[in-house]
């Protein structure tokens, strides 16, 4: 089972930042599971104002539709879908005209009771939208000991697509 450290991930996401300062490329992030972590990691460093657009946290499925994800997308394929997490990172970085976008949503460590049918405890979604297009992905994260954790770890395996991907 994979382990998850804080302080590990504090410290990639202030590499990212410093990369994303040095190529001049902005970011922005649509989330719902991580409910503003992606955007807070980005910000603790020094200078991110360069480079971070802004963040849309839409926790609700309503939120989701009223920043513009079609409710099509949520009713055709639940509001956990790579699809969803899709239309969050387009729309995200469209509206804030900026390089990367990162749409994330997903279940924590427990079965959300607005969307239980689609809940699956550890299942999250994200993916990255750049001009040359969108990677949705899906993972699973074990058990973790506080929601704290779980959105640090979505967050470093949304670290790992953009570093090994994007910023390849």
């Amino acid at each position: 089972m994979k382990e998850y450290n804080e302080k590990v991930i504090r410290e990639e996401y202030t590499s990212l930042t410093r990369t994303l300062i040095q190529k001049g490329l902005t970011i922005t992030s649509m989330e719902s599971a991580t409910s503003g972590q992606i955007a807070s990691l980005i910000t603790d460093t020094e200078g991110s104002s360069a480079i971070f657009k802004g963040a849309f946290i839409t926790y609700s499925n309503e939120a989701k539709i009223r920043m513009g994800v079609p409710a099509e997308i949520i009713e055709k394929y639940t509001v956990y879908s790579k699809e969803t997490a899709a239309a969050m990172a387009e729309l995200c970085r469209r509206e804030f005209q900026a390089d990367i976008g990162i749409g994330v949503t997903g279940t924590m460590g427990n079965v959300d009771p607005a969307n239980e049918e689609a809940s699956e405890p550890g299942k999250v979604f994200f993916a990255i939208s750049t001009q040359d297009g969108t990677e949705s992905c899906d993972i699973e994260i074990p058990l973790q000991p506080s929601r704290l954790m779980y959105k640090l770890a979505a967050a470093d395996e949304i670290y790992r697509v953009l570093i090994e991907g994007v910023l390849k």
